[in-house]
């Protein structure tokens, strides 16, 4: 199964974008869902069909879902809601807010997530697409499961032994409800199913990223950090879509000036970008909605591209330890390392190589280091990153 989430800040039009592959591949005689796992979901009103949170034939070969994430909450974590619940009435803290609080932030889209397992173990579909909550923030809650299954192995079994011994005693002595087997085993099968989502989402033979943007300041500002961040958690990420650019004809009148906005940001996008495939969607003259639209805007984008093929293997970004320090590489081919300069601002990293600059975002891990040394070689740029500042004056 060939598995495509589509990403971006909100109202790129990655929902058009995402639904737009579906049709195309659909048309090839390839069985395809598109999925949305966004919570404002509006793939419904851009296949100008009705949508279920079951997956519901569109036309021949298409299925759409859009996942109902409450529905989706109750079957992976009702079990223990119910007994967090109960335990909250004993302790008298029973108010309006009581259920809201038992759905930790970011669960809910977990949840969604999940319908991507279930799905590629069904075998029922070669493709599925999925239309994303924006700016991937939903991917970075995917790299819960490494702490839930070290929880697992270390913890779990110890604290499921205790339980039991203590179960009883607990009862008598302070009338607390320890949590049952049922419980138990429904937090694990949790983290488990959890934990085989990130496994088929990271492995890049099956798994890509799609980030769609337009070519304006902010958006190209979240993009970078998506980009960044999907990088550091190990997604692949095959191809950046810019959506709604002005055709050349835009250059003269109302529009020009905007034009000239969007050339200077489609020369940052590449730069920023790069070796990654850049594909371009117009402003189209009519309104993105309707199969035959659609098919009109894939073949626009993808115009003989397959869009269910791999068009990029491989990271454009890792973050490492080594010897103690942090190392930050990036992929930047065709520079002549004798003009490279590296300037840091904040958490913005730009290398500077003539006519090219990229601009990083840097993550939570290197934020407060200081650029240490850097190196270039086999176009890839390693940057060394000192200690935080913190630690530094700890130490002194």
């Amino acid at each position: 199964m060939r598995i495509i989430i589509y990403t971006g800040k909100g109202g790129v039009g990655k929902t058009s974008i995402a639904a737009a592959t579906a049709v195309n591949m659909a048309g090839q005689g390839k069985r395809t869902l598109i999925l949305s796992t966004d919570a404002a979901h509006s793939l419904a009103d851009s296949l100008a069909v009705p949508i279920g949170p079951d997956p519901v034939q569109i036309s021949d070969n298409l299925w759409g879902q859009e996942v109902n994430a409450i529905r989706e909450t109750e079957r992976n974590w009702g079990t223990v809601q119910v007994w967090l619940t109960q335990l909250l009435d004993k302790a008298q803290l029973k108010d309006v807010t009581t259920e809201e609080m038992l759905v930790f932030p970011g669960m809910e889209e977990l949840f969604s997530l999940l319908k991507i397992k279930e799905h590629a173990e069904s075998g029922k579909f070669d493709v599925l697409v999925v239309d994303c909550a924006p700016t991937g923030e939903t991917l970075r809650l995917l790299s819960y499961p490494n702490v839930l299954n070290w929880w697992l192995e270390k913890i779990f079994p110890t604290e499921r032994k205790l339980i039991k011994i203590v179960r009883p005693v607990a009862k008598i002595v302070k009338d607390i409800d320890l949590p049952s087997d049922d419980v138990l085993d429904s937090i694990e099968r949790l983290a488990r199913g959890l934990e085989e989502m990130q496994r088929l989402v990271l492995d890049s033979d099956t798994t890509s990223v799609r980030i769609v943007l337009n070519p304006e300041k902010m958006v190209l500002a979240e993009a970078k950090r998506s980009f960044t961040y999907l990088n550091l958690f190990g997604f692949n990420t095959d191809a950046i879509i810019v959506n709604r650019v002005l055709p050349d004809e835009a250059g003269e009148g109302f529009f020009a000036h905007w034009r000239d906005i969007q050339k200077k940001y489609e020369e940052e996008i590449v730069s920023n970008f790069q070796p990654l495939p850049i594909l371009k969607a117009p402003m189209m003259q009519k309104e993105i909605i309707g199969i035959p639209v659609l098919r009109e805007l894939a073949d626009i984008v993808y115009a003989d591209r397959d869009p269910s093929a791999m068009f990029y293997h491989g990271r454009t970004e890792s973050i490492r330890e080594e010897d103690g320090e942090m190392l930050l590489e990036l992929a930047i081919p065709f520079i002549d390392k004798a003009n490279l300069n590296l300037t840091q601002t904040g958490d913005e990293l730009t290398v500077d190589a003539g006519a090219y600059k990229r601009k990083v975002i840097l993550p939570r891990t290197l934020m407060n280091r200081q650029v240490a040394g850097a190196r270039y070689a086999e176009d890839r740029l390693v940057i060394r990153f000192g200690k935080r500042d913190l630690e530094k004056r700890m130490q002194d």
